[in-house]
């Protein structure tokens, strides 16, 4: 199973008022595994940006400057993507509603929100009442986050993939099944192991006479026993 971890930069909160991708960062998961591929991409916003933007992201206009216009790199940002891989994205509300604006204003596909895995609405379910932003949930589950001193969307990305693997159970979900399975191999291994051994036959022990009579009296102590011998009802 295919997914991707993204996150978005932006130069405010609404793209129908102006504001625009400035970063995207995605990370990819198979079978909830990082593969090592990454999506990384600044993004010149054609606009100019407040000084609080600039204090967060640590993006200034003059290096967003020659950078590409987002219809420039959308067709490989969709590539990147996929079709059918799902986007696991903490408030995914916010970063859909950019994506999609922007792809519409590049004449591009729509993204299905059916594809959305949003760990803001999986870590409120999992800690309701506790703070769930990515910084929160980073020192929750131990993830060492020291290096974001500013928000950057490659990072803030790995930081949410190693987040989300947290949230689905362990770091490592895989792990578990990769034992299990080593251990029915080694149960497999023995298993031919012992059918291999070779077996003796038994040995035949010659019964005496008394010891034939005695054992006729003891089965006759026995009713309905399995050798047919009528019991002794006298005793």
């Amino acid at each position: 199973m295919r997914e991707i971890v993204l996150d978005t930069e932006t130069t405010g909160l609404d793209p129908f008022n102006g504001d625009k991708i400035v970063e995207i960062g995605c990370v990819e998961l198979e079978n909830h595994l990082p593969t090592g591929r990454t999506y990384h991409q600044y993004i010149n916003p054609m606009r100019s940006m407040s000084e609080e933007v600039i204090a967060v992201h640590g993006l200034t206009e003059e290096f967003l400057s020659d950078k590409p216009v987002f219809k420039d790199i959308a067709d490989d940002f969709l590539a990147f993507i996929g079709d059918d891989a799902k986007l696991v994205i903490h408030n995914a509300a916010f970063d859909m509603k950019f994506l999609n604006a922007e792809l519409s204003f590049a004449d591009k596909p729509q993204l299905s929100y059916d594809r959305v895995v949003d760990t803001l609405i999986i870590a409120r379910k999992k800690f309701p009442g506790s703070r769930v932003n990515l910084d929160e949930l980073c020192k929750r589950f131990g993830v060492d986050n020291t290096s974001r001193t500013l928000h950057g969307a490659l990072l803030d990305s790995e930081l949410l993939a190693e987040v989300y693997l947290e949230l689905l159970g362990g770091r490592e979900p895989g792990l578990v099944l990769a034992q299990k399975t080593q251990a029915v191999k080694e149960v497999q291994s023995e298993t031919i192991a012992l059918t291999e051994r070779v077996f003796h036959e038994a040995r035949v022990f010659e019964v005496s006479d008394e010891e034939k009579q005695q054992h006729i009296e003891f089965v006759k102590g026995i009713k309905n026993n399995l050798w047919g011998i009528v019991p002794d009802e006298s005793k």
